[in-house]
């Protein structure tokens, strides 16, 4: 477990009063509620369950590109560019890593099998045109997960979040908007990945927290919750409408895949009343989840050029509230991806097959978007995570 002290039944500050009693009377109406879904551990012993005084040091969580590293990056690169091939058939292959690489696969066995989460620091996206630090991120990403899995319907590969108040809807979307987002996982994806062409002058720090010790906590105060999140009964309504457990635990690890828009609407799109309700155990289990990631959080401070590598089952990420600046330098951008390894990917439960098939099937289509778009080119649905 090297210098990780996992992270058991503990409270975080401020959580004692949170957890201490249902908010609902109806929460515990059942005394069934007092004990754990069966086959769900009562601690989770792992690296997963981490604290953040784990990573007091940045060097636990960055990995800081020597000059030898960006040398390598940009030879790869011009390699693989001068094999005349498009740039999305970037792999280890045509991306020869000899330095780099393994550091790369030690960060992907970090992020599938140990925190679930890095950071790789020290390109300057100045230096590249907007194609080669596109070409650069897949070869980094090709020695991290190898598959690349589509965002939406219309197969983009590439998201790019920026700041755009040109309509309502626009600016009510988490993609667009410059607002805080509270804690959730993406629809599909493994791996969820995002480079950063450029930061916002205030704020927008990514924020993670770590699901197997909102487990441990919830486990040993709470075990009703944890009834609650894995009953096969919450209306999610993204991408489409099912109900479905927010909590599995399959194939021996815990998987978290849940946002609190598809489940409760937003003030830009209200929950149809055509489709079912949240009841009131299921709010509170949805807000003591929240509370406690906030309690738990990690902030990363993120600098232009930075790539971010999160498990997505197992991390809860959310973005504070930011402000661009008039100059170019100081407006945020990231270019986002999902991805899936072909050697160490996770067993799938059922319930998120479909979302997982959509994304990473061979088939359909695959569109490459190295820059924002105007219009509808990526499609904004209404209940986005």
């Amino acid at each position: 477990m090297g210098d990780f002290q996992v992270a058991g039944p503990v409270l975080a500050p401020g959580l004692d009063n949170v957890l201490s009693e249902p908010l609902h009377a109806s929460s515990r109406s059942d005394s069934t509620q007092d004990s754990l879904p069966n086959g769900y551990p009562a601690e989770l012993r792992h690296q997963f369950a981490w604290n953040r005084a784990d990573f007091a040091k940045e060097a636990s969580y960055v990995l800081h590109l020597s000059s030898v590293d960006k040398a390598e990056l940009r030879r790869a690169m011009d390699e693989f560019k001068a094999k005349g091939l498009d740039g999305n058939l970037v792999k280890q292959d045509n991306f020869p890593l000899p330095t780099l690489a393994p550091k790369l696969r030690a960060l992907a066995n970090e992020i599938y099998n140990g925190k679930g989460f890095h950071v790789i620091r020290g390109l300057d996206p100045n230096d590249y045109s907007v194609e080669d630090l596109a070409i650069i991120q897949l070869g980094v990403q090709a020695y991290i997960a190898d598959q690349c899995g589509r965002q939406d319907h219309r197969g983009n590969m590439l998201v790019h979040i920026v700041a755009d108040n040109s309509s309502e809807v626009k600016l009510g979307h988490h993609r667009h908007s410059t607002s805080a987002i509270s804690f959730h996982n993406e629809e599909a994806g493994d791996v969820i990945s995002w480079l950063t062409r450029g930061t916002s002058k205030t704020g927008g720090r990514c924020i993670l927290a770590p699901v197997y010790t909102i487990y441990n906590i919830l486990a040993a105060h709470r075990p009703d919750v944890i009834r609650t999140l894995t009953k096969s009964d919450w209306p999610v309504a993204l991408p489409r409408f099912q109900c479905r457990p927010l909590m599995f635990y399959h194939d021996s690890k815990l998987i978290m895949n849940f946002g609190r828009t598809p489940l409760l609407g937003s003030a830009t799109h209200p929950r149809p009343e055509h489709l079912p309700q949240l009841n009131e155990r299921q709010r509170e289990a949805l807000d003591l989840v929240e509370a406690i990631a906030r309690a738990l959080q990690m902030e990363i401070k993120t600098r232009s050029g930075d790539m971010h590598f999160i498990n997505n089952f197992t991390i809860l990420h959310r973005r504070e509230g930011f402000v661009d600046g008039a100059s170019p330098d100081e407006k945020r951008h990231l270019v986002r991806m999902r991805l899936r390894s072909s050697t160490q990917g996770w067993s799938i439960p059922e319930s998120l097959h479909q979302e997982w098939t959509d994304a990473f099937a061979e088939g359909g289509p695959k569109t490459w978007h190295l820059e924002p778009m105007p219009g509808d080119a990526f499609p904004l649905r209404k209940y986005t995570n």
